[in-house]
């Protein structure tokens, strides 16, 4: 069986359409995807950059919405613009990451980006980020004590590090067991393409 990491990081509008389909095509292609959430923003100030790409280039940015509504149509995804962007998904990421490689980090991702840019709240908010872990059949209070931790915080900042060290520009990405980096979420079937044919 095929293998390929795939890096998302909460606040990305694109890693949110990759996320709504990567399990149905991963298993249709006989692909093992690894979730692999981390920050852009540490990677975006290397770069010299303070804030996202589509904000810094409002033209830019202006394409990236009416392509969201254009590709989510087309794939059949529900969409909303969040209410602020990037959000920040400190909080969010933290939570994944102490997950480790649960089963349910998966319903958990796909639960903070359907708040995000289906029902438009904000995912820093601790409350809200509580209800996503419920609804996974979670004990919110839990999980959120352990993401706090110092073991958790460095956790991330270790896998930014290797996103970073891997070549990661932007999100989603997706990297296959030869080192090999595919880019966006267009780039999501080439990259199950790979995976599989390296296996």
């Amino acid at each position: 069986m095929g293998k390929l990491d795939f890096w998302y990081e909460f606040g990305s509008t694109y890693s949110y359409l990759t996320a709504m389909r990567i399990e149905t095509l991963a298993a249709e292609a006989g692909v093992d995807v690894r979730w692999r959430p981390f920050l852009l923003g540490p990677i975006f100030r290397a770069q010299g950059m303070d804030d996202s790409p589509f904000n810094i280039y409002p033209v830019k940015g202006a394409y990236m919405w009416r392509d969201m509504e254009r590709q989510a149509a087309r794939l059949g995804v529900p969409f909303r613009a969040p209410i602020s962007f990037p959000q920040n998904g400190l909080l969010a990421a933290r939570v994944a990451i102490s997950c480790g490689d649960a089963d349910w980090v998966r319903a958990f991702s796909k639960g903070v980006y359907q708040a995000e840019f289906v029902d438009c709240l904000s995912i820093s908010d601790v409350a809200v980020i509580s209800n996503v872990l419920q609804k996974c059949g979670q004990d919110a209070d839990t999980v959120l004590e352990q993401a706090s931790s110092d073991q958790v915080k460095s956790s991330l900042r270790a896998v930014t590090d290797e996103a970073s060290a891997a070549g990661i520009f932007g999100a989603p990405s997706f990297t296959t067991k030869d080192g090999e980096l595919f880019w966006g979420n267009d780039r999501l079937k080439e990259a199950l393409e790979w995976a599989q044919k390296i296996a």
